[in-house]
């Protein structure tokens, strides 16, 4: 599987904070042994957002786009609006069971509004920005995901 990461934080973008959740995502992917083709940072920008997120999936370079960062209930949390801007379809069940996980950890993972979501041959996924809620986030659909996206694909529901 494909995978494009995308963190999402003003103060990474600014280089006032080093990138945390972005690398324990990569991390991550790369021991469920799925290949990172692209990794990025953007600020807090609805339209940046979007923009990547569009180009990234409808150039079919990645079967799953995951973002980390922005999905909180902040003024600039901006990550789902965008993701919801170019998506065709979206997954609830993903985002409903990645936060009902979350809740077993801490009572503030019900404040992620992050969204699942297809475009294209694409799906994508928004994580929360800390390290360990992005991971823990992902680890709660990770085995899900190679059937989703091979049925995205065209193949059958067996």
């Amino acid at each position: 599987m494909r995978v494009a990461v995308l963190t999402i934080s003003d103060s990474v973008a600014n280089g006032k904070s080093a990138d945390r959740s972005g690398p324990a995502v990569i991390a991550r992917c790369r021991e469920l042994g799925w290949e990172v083709v692209s990794s990025r940072v953007l600020a807090d920008d609805r339209a940046a957002i979007a923009a990547f997120l569009e180009s990234t999936a409808d150039s079919r370079s990645s079967d799953l786009i995951l973002t980390t960062g922005g999905t909180g209930v902040g003024p600039r949390d901006v990550t789902p609006e965008a993701t919801l801007q170019i998506c065709e379809r979206l997954i609830p069940g993903f985002s409903e069971h990645m936060r009902s996980v979350g809740t077993q950890k801490t009572k503030r993972a019900i404040l992620s509004r992050g969204l699942c979501g297809i475009r294209g041959s694409s799906i994508i996924i928004n994580l929360p920005g800390s390290p360990n809620g992005s991971v823990e986030s992902l680890d709660a659909v990770a085995d899900l995901l190679p059937h989703a996206i091979d049925v995205l694909h065209g193949a059958r529901h067996d």
